[in-house]
């Protein structure tokens, strides 16, 4: 697999980041990995909810935000992601980067030891269209789901899983993301309506 289609190489993409700025933006982060397509501008900011910043409050849903609008600008063919200013510049400290790259580095190794390309039926521009649909979903369930303690994990969990699998051209792994996107969100709905 082509180093830069692998999770280890945007890890990597983000602390060389966190190495040269004392802060890092959303820009930053769209910037850096924006040309490698949907697939790691979905999973990375996911991802990064998913490690110990997505319990800073407020987070998880500024990232469902810019994931909200990377997902519909894809589906209309945007090679240039636009966000709001006051998305775009919004940043955490370097420190946190790198913690938190340092804490996925061993799943990374994991990822791109069980992932890469295959099935690539399920990896069609179509079906990436479909995995955009589901992710603007799952993004409008992520503030309200603050509101409940680490609820807002479980869609998250599910767009890093479509972001992976388009990011490793994985059909496999495609069709367990899709259908994790759909119990993610009859779980978010469920969490929304008994909580």
């Amino acid at each position: 697999m082509p180093s830069d289609q692998s999770v280890n190489a945007l890890l990597d993409t983000l602390s060389r980041r966190a190495d040269r700025d004392r802060e890092v933006s959303v820009a930053d982060v769209i910037s850096d990995i924006g040309d490698r397509g949907i697939g790691p501008l979905l999973f990375v900011p996911a991802l990064l909810v998913l490690s110990p910043l997505g319990a800073i409050p407020v987070v998880p849903s500024l990232f469902a935000v810019a994931l909200f609008l990377i997902a519909v600008q894809s589906l209309f063919g945007e090679s240039r992601i636009w966000l709001p200013q006051v998305v775009r510049e919004r940043a955490v400290e370097e420190d946190s980067i790198r913690q938190a790259t340092k804490r996925l580095r061993p799943w990374a190794d994991r990822l791109d030891r069980l992932f890469g390309p295959r099935l690539k039926a399920l990896t069609t521009r179509p079906v990436q269209k479909a995995a955009a649909v589901l992710a603007a979903i799952l993004c409008l369930s992520v503030p309200p789901l603050e509101l409940v303690p680490f609820a807002a994990l479980v869609p998250m969990l599910a767009i890093a899983l479509l972001g992976l699998a388009i990011t490793l051209n994985d059909g496999i792994l495609m069709a367990v993301a899709l259908t994790g996107a759909g119990v993610a969100l009859i779980g978010s709905v469920w969490l929304l309506i008994s909580g």
